[in-house]
């Protein structure tokens, strides 16, 4: 049987989402639930690789198995088996050669700021706290920029081997709900940190330290120096995986 599990998870005290030696990670402790509902291991696949500290709202990960179970019995079964920050939403049976990650068309992420002059105590590690008024509608413009398909290079941080640099973001865009702001965005794939650069890269231009309508030509340099800081990760979440 190939189940394909819907997630949510507070990534919080999580070294991401793939497995790793010397650290506890969400991979680990959704296969050790799923070693304990079935009675036997397996690898399961994500769709994405995390960073330290990202959530996800939705995030979709599929593993094979020789019993079988009903959709509806793996959802409660594994749910019964994680700790609180981890829970499943979904289940569904997919064909043997469904992978959670190569068969993924498109993923969104969204990053989240706490946009206040007070700190709020209940969205420690969940959003950035940023106490300068952002105007949303001016960042939604500059974020349409993002748009298309680029070599994304500015906006990677070292520290992954791709073959290609070059994605399509088919969203991107800035709204305001009361004092949260998210900057959303829509692509094929991400390079690695490309959300949380891209967001400070908006962030730079709300402050000044780049200019308003600079986003096409840092895309077009592909320098890495001409973008804005990487935003930490506590902001970040997985929102939704297309298939």
């Amino acid at each position: 049987m190939n189940y394909l599990i819907t997630l949510m998870f507070d990534g919080t005290k999580y070294h991401g989402w793939q497995r790793q030696k010397n650290a506890l990670s969400v991979q680990e402790v959704v296969e050790n639930a799923v070693t304990s509902l079935f009675g036997e291991k397996c690898t399961v696949c994500g769709c994405s690789r995390t960073d330290t500290g990202v959530h996800a709202n939705e995030f979709a990960a599929n593993f094979i198995v020789q019993k079988q179970l009903s959709p509806k019995s793996v959802v409660s079964g594994l749910n019964f088996f994680l700790p609180d920050d981890i829970a499943v939403k979904d289940c569904t049976e997919v064909p043997p050669d469904f992978n959670a990650r190569f068969s993924c068309k498109s993923k969104e992420y969204i990053y989240k700021i706490y946009n206040s002059e007070l700190r709020n105590p209940f969205y420690v590690n969940r959003a950035l706290f940023y106490r300068y008024r952002l105007d949303e509608a001016f960042l939604d413009r500059q974020a349409q920029a993002f748009v298309g398909m680029h070599d994304f290079s500015a906006v990677r941080a070292e520290g992954s081997t791709v073959k290609t640099t070059v994605r399509t973001v088919l969203h991107a865009g800035v709204e305001r709900y009361g004092d949260e702001v998210l900057f959303r965005f829509e692509a094929d794939g991400f390079l690695y940190n490309m959300v949380r650069i891209m967001s400070g890269t908006l962030i730079y231009i709300s402050e000044g330290k780049i200019p308003a309508d600079s986003v096409a030509d840092i895309i077009q340099s592909k320098n890495r120096l001409r973008a804005g800081k990487t935003l930490p990760p506590e902001g970040l979440y997985l929102n939704r995986v297309r298939f």
